[in-house]
């Protein structure tokens, strides 16, 4: 499979949409929302974070897969 139909949009769609998440989290941050001095909040931002990584990694797997398999 070529590159351009499949890590191209892979790329734009964790990349940009990575951007909004990481200004989102700033914004959040900025206005006192979230406060990493507290130990839930803390934990809910590793949940967020970890949690676009593990779709983005599971997006990752399953191009891998349809690609070589």
């Amino acid at each position: 499979m070529p590159f351009d139909r499949t890590w191209l949009p892979y790329l734009y769609l964790y990349g940009v949409g990575g951007l909004f998440f990481l200004a989102g989290l700033i914004v959040v941050l900025k206005c006192g929302a979230l406060n990493l001095q507290r130990p839930r909040h803390r934990r809910w931002a590793k949940v967020l974070i970890l949690g676009f990584c593990w779709y983005a990694s599971i997006h990752a797997v399953g191009i891998l897969a349809a690609t070589y398999l």
